[in-house]
């Protein structure tokens, strides 16, 4: 089972930049996929973007494709989520999430963080 601590959220202006870090303990092995997802009140929970541990493969949302980064530091155990031009509509509670395998689907991951909150003001 992996444990995941998010951190790095809070209250940003339109345009503005942010870095989410989540930092992971327990087994991680080879084959595990990293996830950022986000809920927004009254909104189900949606994918962000997922990273391979091994590779560093990646992949994101469209909704923030081209201003999202997911990254990690596998000598840190962290993952990361670098996010510029914040929108007021990116504003969410933002959940680190990890599985064995590749998904994009929420239900899907069984391990998650407790969340931050991410509030983008216009």
């Amino acid at each position: 089972q992996v444990q995941l601590v998010e951190s790095g959220g809070g209250l940003v202006q339109a345009g503005g930049s942010l870095r989410l870090s989540c930092a992971a303990s327990g087994s991680i092995f080879s084959n595990n996929v990293m996830g950022w997802f986000r809920q927004a009140p009254g909104k189900e929970r949606e994918f962000v973007a997922v990273i391979t541990w091994s590779v560093g493969d990646t992949y994101h949302a469209d909704s923030v494709k081209g201003r999202f980064t997911i990254s990690r530091d596998n000598a840190k155990r962290t993952v990361y989520l670098q996010m510029n031009s914040l929108k007021p509509e990116d504003t969410a509670v933002y959940y680190c999430a990890a599985r064995r395998g590749w998904s994009t689907a929420p239900a899907d991951f069984g391990s998650w963080g407790q969340g931050t909150q991410v509030t983008v003001s216009s």
